[in-house]
C-alpha cells in the first residue's frame, strides 16, 4: 500500500514483498497452531500497516507532513467537528462510522486471508516450498539489478520500512518530549520586570491578529494572487489616507494545512511548537508569551475575541488575558460559514463595541488578541461585506450564506478551492483594515498575521510554510524601530524581504520595543 497519493500507481502494486517471502519459509517451517496465529497476527499487522498509510495520505495532503502514531489521535476530535461544521451531522456520522468499520474490515479480512494463505501453504507443502524459493530468486535477482517498473523497483521491502519508520518515529517523539522540555525552560525575557518590558510601546492600543490560513501562496500563487494582491495594494492606499503606514515580512510557520493553534503559540511563545505533544508543554509551562509580556507591565488590560472557540479554553492562562469572549459571547444570530462561526466583520465590529470602544479601568492601555477564521476551509460559503451600521445581530448574513457555494462543490474542485481561498483572504483582510480605518486611533498598533499556509492542493505540492506579517500605525516611531529589519512598506510583502522563523519574532518585537532581556535558565 502506497503512502502517498502520487504513489497510488498500478505498478506499486505488482511488486514482489520480500516480507511475504520470508513469512512463507516461516509459515511452512511451523506446525499447524502456531502457523495459524503467527499468520494471523502477521496479516493483522499488515492490514494496521495499510490503516496508517492511509493516514500518511491524508496527513501528507491536508497537514504536509506524515501521520505520528503517538502524538495525532488526539486531532481525529477536531477532524470530527470539521466534518460536521461543513458537510453536516448526517454525512459526518456516516463517514466516521464507515471509516471505523473500514478499519476492523481491513485489519480483520486480511487477518482471515493470511490465515486462509497459512492453510492453503501447508496443504501444498512441496509446490508452496518450491516456488517460494523461485519467487525468492526472482526477488533477488530484481534487487541486484535494480529492475523496475514505471520507476517503481520490483523488489519491495516496504512493509519493513514502514515499521522502521514507525519504531524511530516513535523513539524520536519520546526523545523529543524530554529535549523540549528543556527548551521551554529557557527563557531570554523570563525573569525581565513588567517595568523593563516594552517601554516603547507604553499607552499604546496594541492589536494582534491572526488570518486563518493566510499564507504566501495567497501573495504569490497565480490564481490566487491577483485578487489578493489588488486587495492588499488597494488597502495599503486607503490606510495611508487615514494616516497609518505599514510594514510587511514573511514568518516561516511551525504547521502547515491546519493545526492553527500551533503557529499561534509559536508566535506568541518564541519557541518551535510543531507538534500537540510541544504545545501541551508550552501551555503548561511559565514561558512568557508576547501577549502576557503586555499583561506583565501592569500597564495593559488584556482581552481576547475567539470566535473559533466553542469550548473551555485553559491556554486563556498562558496568553495572559484577563478576560476572552469566545463564539458563544459575541451575540451572534445569524448563520455559521461551514466551520467559521461568524463573518470576520461581524466578530470585528462585536470586538468594537464590547472591547475597543471601552476604556480601560486605572487608566491603563489594552492590548488585544483576535482570531479570525472567516478564512478557514473549506472557503463555502464566504461572507460578503455589508454596510457597518447594519451589521445587527448578524442576521444580515442568512441570505448571504443561503446564496453563497456549498462546501461540498468547492472541496471536490481544486481550482474552485484555489479561487475560493483567494477571495475568503481578500474578505478578512478587507475587513479587518476597513475596521482599523474606522475604528483604529493615533495610538493603535495592528499586528496581523497568518497561522500557516492552507492545504497542499489549494497551496501547492511544493509550496513553503511561509505566511505574511504586517505591522501597521500611525506613530512613525513604531515603524522607525524596525526600520532595521528590511520589511517592504505597505501590506505586501515583497517576493525578497526577509523570512525568519517564527519562532524568532517573540525576542525580535520585545528587543525592538526596548524590552531588557533578563534570562531564566534551566
Amino acid at each position: 500500500m502506497p503512502n502517498t497519493i502520487g504513489g497510488l500507481k498500478p505498478a506499486m502494486f505488482v511488486r514482489i514483498p520480500a516480507e511475504a517471502i520470508i513469512g512463507a519459509v516461516v509459515l511452512l517451517s511451523l506446525p499447524r497452531r502456531p502457523r495459524l496465529v503467527l499468520a494471523a497476527l502477521g496479516g493483522a499487522v499488515v492490514g494496521a500497516l495499510a490503516i496508517v498509510d492511509v493516514f500518511n495520505i491524508g496527513f501528507l495532503e491536508y497537514l504536509g507532513r506524515p501521520f505520528n502514531i503517538i502524538l495525532d489521535w488526539s486531532l481525529l476530535p477536531d477532524a470530527r467537528g470539521y466534518l460536521q461544521d461543513t458537510l453536516g451531522t448526517t454525512t459526518e456520522l456516516a463517514i466516521t462510522v464507515g471509516a471505523v468499520l473500514l478499519v476492523f474490515l481491513v485489519i480483520g479480512l486480511v487477518a482471515l486471508a493470511a490465515v486462509r494463505l497459512a492453510d492453503q501453504l501447508a496443504r501444498s507443502r512441496g509446490r508452496a516450498t518450491r516456488g517460494t524459493l523461485i519467487v525468492g530468486t526472482v526477488w533477488i535477482t530484481c534487487n541486484a539489478l535494480g529492475l523496475s517498473l514505471t520507476g517503481a523497483p520490483l523488489a519491495s521491502q516496504k512493509a519493513a520500512a514502514v515499521l522502521k519508520t514507525q519504531v524511530q518515529t516513535v523513539r524520536a517523539t519520546l526523545r523529543d518530549e524530554a529535549d523540549f522540555q528543556k527548551v521551554a525552560k529557557v527563557d531570554a525575557f523570563g525573569n525581565t520586570p513588567g517595568s523593563q518590558l516594552v517601554p516603547a510601546l507604553r499607552g499604546k492600543d496594541m492589536i494582534f491578529t491572526f488570518i486563518e490560513s493566510y499564507g504566501r501562496s495567497a501573495i504569490e500563487d497565480p490564481i490566487e494572487a491577483p485578487g489578493v494582491d489588488k486587495t492588499l495594494d488597494a488597502q495599503t492606499a486607503m490606510l495611508k489616507k487615514a494616516g497609518y503606514a505599514a510594514k510587511s515580512g514573511w514568518l516561516t510557520s511551525a504547521t502547515y494545512g491546519g493545526s492553527s493553534w500551533l503557529g499561534h503559540s509559536t508566535t506568541m511563545s518564541g519557541l518551535w511548537v510543531s507538534n500537540q505533544q510541544r504545545y501541551r508543554t508550552v501551555m503548561a509551562s511559565d514561558h512568557l508569551s508576547l501577549t502576557k509580556a503586555f499583561k506583565k507591565t501592569g500597564d495593559f488590560d488584556t482581552v481576547g475575541v475567539m470566535p473559533g472557540i466553542q469550548k473551555g479554553w485553559p491556554e486563556q492562562s498562558f496568553y495572559g488575558l484577563d478576560k476572552v469572549y469566545n463564539a458563544f459571547q459575541l451575540g451572534y444570530k445569524g448563520p455559521k460559514f461551514s466551520w467559521s462561526t461568524m463573518p470576520d466583520q461581524y466578530a470585528l465590529q462585536q470586538f468594537q463595541e464590547r472591547v475597543h470602544s471601552k476604556k480601560p479601568a486605572d487608566g491603563k492601555s489594552r492590548m488585544s488578541f483576535l482570531i479570525l477564521t472567516s478564512s478557514h476551509q473549506p472557503w463555502a460559503p464566504i461572507p460578503k461585506m455589508v454596510p457597518w451600521d447594519q451589521l445587527g445581530d448578524g442576521s444580515v448574513f442568512n441570505a448571504i450564506q443561503k446564496a453563497g457555494n456549498k462546501a461540498s462543490d468547492v472541496i471536490a474542485d481544486t481550482t474552485k478551492s484555489r479561487q475560493e481561498y483567494g477571495k475568503s483572504v481578500q474578505y478578512t483582510v478587507t475587513a479587518l483594515t476597513q475596521w482599523l480605518q474606522r475604528y483604529g486611533n493615533d495610538n493603535t498598533v495592528l499586528v496581523f498575521l497568518g497561522d500557516h499556509q492552507p492545504i497542499a492542493r489549494v497551496s501547492g505540492n511544493h509550496a513553503s510554510r511561509d505566511v505574511p506579517i504586517s505591522i501597521v500605525a500611525k506613530d512613525p516611531k513604531v515603524l522607525d524601530a524596525i526600520d532595521s529589519w528590511n520589511w517592504t512598506d505597505g501590506l505586501r510583502p515583497a517576493h525578497n524581504a526577509p523570512v525568519w522563523k517564527m519562532s524568532a519574532f517573540r525576542d525580535k518585537f520585545l528587543a525592538a520595543y526596548g524590552s531588557t532581556p533578563h534570562p531564566k535558565k534551566n
